[in-house]
């Protein structure tokens, strides 16, 4: 095996996962953020609201037309770049990648007529019900494709004969024990990096242009879903260090850089490693790390170094872990601050350097989402199956992986150009306030006609 095709290899679908998991995040978070949006602007009889959920539907479309793009070619490069995985693994994770595509279908069904739909019930909650699929699917999409990674982090459902997976049970496999911690992280990241995309948006928008009600509410409204769902991904954080004390140790011990089994260990942050392994210039903070793994100050955390060399994951991944978790308590600090000022009279919520630090939020939280998948995909290192196949065993041989690399880079260059160059020309144009003016003209002009053909 050369050397040469495994880091291409690498790169190709590094590339392609760094790139779908900001659609695939968006299109998993902003649904539940238009359902919320126009539930509460039919609780509150407020257009306001309504319009949010219009306008945020609109350039959700945008986001899952790329996001079906860069998706499939994860699918196509599976059997490209991949395939002895596939041929190992391809038995048991058919059904899960097969559902993760129907969840999307039943997803896609529902938005064509949510979309087409709009003020064509006399009950409005008829239409808003119609949410409840679309945000459904959403999430499951999710969930089927996150099994996929949990059982290449912790393989089962099969039986290992003659090098071959056998008695496959793909809902055992599926039903492995990440699934929960990992779907519980996925989700609750999601659902938190979608509010702080639209709240970051309308934080932007009035440094810009200037406070409007419009995005006043818009803000208030994504900032409350913010902290609830920074509060839950915190919890998920929490999940997640325990499954990784129990099943991954190595994993969690190369993200805390813990190198020693011992009782009572340090959780460290920050810091840097010299040539000797030794770390210089952290924070070491007494016996949370042995808290964070099993809920008590004294419990015992296996050292990386109870591991083979050749089975230690990457100590890279402790900036990683460090840098995502520390964006987000940031998103959850951020939403507190808001409130604070919100309650506290003396103070404005909208005022420029709390606007400025909400919209640095979006993509903060982006780049969290992104810190979090590579540190999961880089911490099971070299496994790529753990403990039954590595990286460098399930890589293609080909050169012309190298030819991939480039096309798909093209690819992702022209996608991204046209989402951007596609809203911008849907928003740019078309401020909220414009069409706020422009609906209730048009509600008006129907009421008035309803009238005059009664008389």
């Amino acid at each position: 095996m050369s050397i040469d095709t495994v880091l291409w290899s690498r790169l190709v679908t590094g590339m392609t996962l760094g790139f779908h998991v900001i659609f695939a995040t968006i299109g998993v978070g902003v649904p539940l953020m238009i359902a919320i949006a126009e539930f509460v602007g039919i609780r509150k009889k407020d257009n306001h609201y309504i319009l949010m959920a219009k306008r945020w539907s609109r350039g959700f479309v945008i986001s899952v037309a790329v996001g079906v793009v860069t998706g499939t070619a994860i699918s196509l490069q599976l059997a490209l770049v991949w395939p002895n995985f596939m041929k190992l693994a391809g038995n048991v994770i058919a059904l899960p990648l097969f559902m993760e595509v129907f969840a999307f279908f039943f997803e896609a069904i529902f938005l064509g007529i949510y979309l087409y739909t709009w003020d064509r019930f006399k009950n409005p909650y008829i239409h808003w019900l119609l949410t409840i699929p679309i945000v459904a699917g959403a999430g499951m999409s999710a969930v089927f494709i996150t099994t996929v990674n949990g059982f290449m982090n912790q393989p089962g459902g099969f039986t290992m004969e003659g090098g071959l997976f056998t008695a496959v049970d793909p809902i055992q496999a599926m039903l492995n024990t990440a699934t929960f911690s990992k779907v519980f992280h996925v989700l609750s990241s999601a659902y938190l990096t979608g509010a702080a995309l639209l709240a970051g948006i309308a934080a932007f928008t009035m440094l810009r242009k200037g406070v409007s009600g419009y995005h006043k509410k818009a803000l208030k409204l994504m900032m409350a879903v913010v902290m609830l769902f920074g509060l839950l991904n915190t919890l998920a954080g929490d999940v997640s260090a325990k499954f990784l004390a129990e099943h991954q140790p190595e994993k969690l011990a190369a993200a805390e850089w813990h190198f020693e089994t011992e009782s009572g260990a340090d959780l460290i942050l920050l810091g840097w490693l010299n040539a000797e392994h030794e770390i210089i210039g952290a924070l070491h903070l007494p016996k949370l790390l042995s808290f964070l793994a099993f809920g008590d100050f004294n419990s015992e955390v296996t050292g990386l170094n109870e591991f083979p060399l050749d089975e230690q994951p990457p100590l890279l991944v402790h900036y990683l872990f460090d840098m995502m978790a520390g964006i987000g308590f940031a998103l959850l600090c951020i939403s507190m601050l808001y409130f604070l000022f919100v309650f506290w009279k003396k103070r404005n919520e909208v005022n420029k350097w709390l606007l400025r630090i909400i919209a640095l939020g979006a993509p903060l939280a982006f780049l969290g989402v992104e810190l979090g998948w590579f540190y999961a995909e880089i911490g099971r290192q070299p496994w790529i199956i753990r403990g039954y196949m590595r990286v460098e065993e399930a890589a293609t041989t080909s050169p012309s992986v190298r030819i991939l690399f480039f096309l798909f880079s093209l690819l992702y260059i022209v996608l991204g150009t046209v989402c951007v160059l596609v809203l911008r020309r849907l928003f740019k144009n078309n401020p909220a306030e414009t069409e706020m003016e422009k609906w209730m003209q048009h509600v008006g002009d129907k009421t008035t006609v309803k009238g005059e053909h009664t008389q």
